[in-house]
């Protein structure tokens, strides 16, 4: 606070606003929460037209959501993104010191474990199509496979992020744009874990009751 000042009129100023700089982390960080906003209606979207179709007039004879879940199977893939969550976490406990290797390594263990969970996503998937459940079969099936498909291309590109970064931190190091988006990809790698959560309740253990 400055010293009080007169004004043109006689009266006195008891102090003298200053604006701060806006801080370009966290300016541009949240912007991504604005996008990340957009990507939650989107997943909003396909869980409410899943609700509708989840039906077994919608199987259209075909499979129903009993016979395409396997929970346990899901767990795998559950456990495997919430430890990749972990993993870029420590990460960024890593940033905090300043440690590009602890950064890296936090990353990698974070990629691959997010690979694990692709993996396990696949492989369901050839054994759903090797039993002829394809989307084109119902409209049942055809909104499991967009959600779960939609959640999986998001993790694709996380993990491409992921590589992008690790190659921006080793050439220019912790500028503040490096920070920025190592920032940005934690929101976004734990709003997936977030989302997966949630197909994992509501498609996954809702999928087995009666």
């Amino acid at each position: 606070m400055s010293a009080p000042k007169s004004t043109a009129g006689g009266a006195v100023q008891l102090w003298e606003y200053q604006p701060k700089p806006h801080d370009p982390v966290s300016t541009k960080t949240l912007g991504f929460w604005l996008y990340m906003l957009s990507d939650a209606l989107i997943f909003a979207g396909l869980f409410a037209a899943y609700g509708v179709l989840d039906q077994p007039m919608n199987a259209a004879g075909g499979p129903t959501a009993m016979q395409v879940v396997h929970p346990v199977a899901a767990f795998w893939q559950t456990l495997a993104v919430l430890t990749s969550v972990l993993a870029y976490s420590l990460a960024t406990v890593a940033l905090k010191a300043g440690s590009r290797a602890g950064v890296a390594l936090g990353i990698l263990a974070a990629m691959a474990l997010g690979l694990v969970f692709l993996g396990l996503e696949l492989n369901d998937f050839v054994t759903l199509f090797a039993m002829g459940a394809t989307p084109e079969r119902s409209g049942f099936l055809s909104v499991f496979f967009v959600l779960i498909a939609s959640h999986g291309l998001h993790m694709a590109f996380g993990l491409l992020w992921m590589l992008v970064m690790l190659v921006q931190i080793m050439r220019f190091g912790f500028t503040t744009e490096v920070v920025t988006r190592l920032l940005s990809l934690r929101l976004f790698w734990q709003f997936q874990a977030s989302v997966w959560v949630c197909v994992y309740v509501f498609v996954y253990l809702k999928g087995i009751v009666p």
